[in-house]
C-alpha cells in the first residue's frame, strides 16, 4: 500500500477527522487544519511522528497561503482535502449580511484560496490529487439552505473548470458529493438564523425535523464515506464528481432528469433567439 501525505482542512470533526483517523491508522502522514487543538489531543499524542495540527481559519487568506506553503516546503504533499466548512439553515430573508458573508468566506471564498494556492505546488512536483469537499445539495437545492447551498453550487463550478485546466500537469481533482450524514454538521455546527414567524409551517422551516435527531438520524455513516474517499485516491484518471449515499444518488439522478426536461421543453424557445440561417 503507498503511503502518502494528505493536507485538510477542518479535521476538528465530520470528514475530517474521520478522514485523518483512518488515514493515520494506515500508516499515511496528515497536515490536519484546525480552529483549536482540543478536539485532536489524541491524536496528536497518538501520532506524533505523522500527524500535526496547524491553527487555521480558512476566512484568513494570508494564513492559507503560509500554512500550504509551509506544508509543501517540509515535503512533497500528494493529497489536497478541502473540508472546512458549515452549513446555514433559514429561509433567505431570515439570515444576516454577516452570516452571508461568513459562509461565503468560509465555504467558497476559503475553498478555492486552499486550491489556488496549492496549485504552483502541486503543478512544480508533478502532480497530485486535490479533493474539494461538497454535498449531493451542489447539485439539488432544498427550501431553508440557500446560502449553503450557494456556497456549493459555486465550488462544484470551480472546482470543475480548475479540474479541466490542471489535468496537463497530472493533478486529479474530485469533487465529494456526500448525502447526509451522522456528523456534527448535522447535529452539532449546524448554524441556524434567527427564524421569523411568517415561515412557521412552511418548507423554509422544514430544516427544523431533519436537524432534530429523535425524528430519525441520517443514512450515512461517516466512516464508510471517509474509507470510499481515500480509497478514490488510486483510481486513474481521478474521478470528477463522487456521489456517497444512495438517498443522495436517488434524489440527485430524479432533479437532474427533471432539469433536463425542462431544458428539452425549451428547444423552440433557445432556437427563436438564433441568427437565421446564412446571415
Amino acid at each position: 500500500m503507498t503511503t502518502r501525505t494528505w493536507l485538510i482542512t477542518g479535521v476538528s470533526s465530520g470528514f475530517g477527522h474521520a478522514l485523518t483517523t483512518q488515514l493515520l491508522e494506515r500508516g499515511d502522514k496528515v497536515i490536519g487544519t484546525v480552529r483549536s487543538t482540543d478536539k485532536v489531543a489524541g491524536l496528536l499524542e497518538k501520532y506524533p511522528d505523522t500527524f500535526t495540527a496547524p491553527l487555521l481559519d480558512v476566512t484568513d487568506a494570508t494564513a492559507v497561503r503560509g500554512t500550504v506553503d509551509e506544508a509543501f516546503t517540509a515535503g512533497r504533499v500528494d493529497v489536497v482535502v478541502s473540508n472546512a466548512g458549515y452549513g446555514l439553515f433559514g429561509a433567505a430573508e431570515e439570515i444576516t449580511d454577516a452570516q452571508v458573508d461568513h459562509i461565503i468566506a468560509t465555504n467558497l471564498t476559503g475553498s478555492i484560496t486552499l486550491i489556488r494556492a496549492a496549485l504552483p505546488h502541486l503543478r512544480v512536483q508533478g502532480g497530485g490529487r486535490i479533493v474539494q469537499m461538497s454535498t449531493y445539495g451542489g447539485q439539488v437545492a432544498f427550501p431553508g439552505n440557500s446560502m449553503y447551498h450557494a456556497t456549493k453550487w459555486g465550488i462544484e463550478g470551480f472546482a470543475e473548470a480548475v479540474a479541466q485546466e490542471v489535468a496537463p500537469f497530472g493533478i486529479g481533482v474530485t469533487i465529494v458529493e456526500p448525502g447526509g450524514a451522522r456528523t456534527e454538521f448535522r447535529y452539532g455546527s449546524a448554524r441556524v438564523a434567527t427564524l421569523m414567524d411568517a415561515y412557521d409551517g412552511t418548507p423554509a422551516h422544514a430544516f427544523q425535523a431533519m436537524l432534530d435527531p429523535a425524528n430519525g438520524l441520517a443514512p450515512g455513516d461517516p466512516q464508510r464515506m471517509a474509507a470510499r474517499i481515500i480509497e478514490s485516491v488510486d483510481t486513474e484518471p481521478a474521478p470528477l464528481r463522487m456521489m456517497l449515499g444512495s438517498q443522495a444518488l436517488d434524489s440527485t439522478l430524479g432533479t437532474l432528469r427533471r432539469r433536463i426536461d425542462d431544458f428539452e421543453a425549451q428547444r423552440d424557445l433557445a432556437a427563436s433567439t438564433d441568427h437565421p440561417a446564412g446571415e
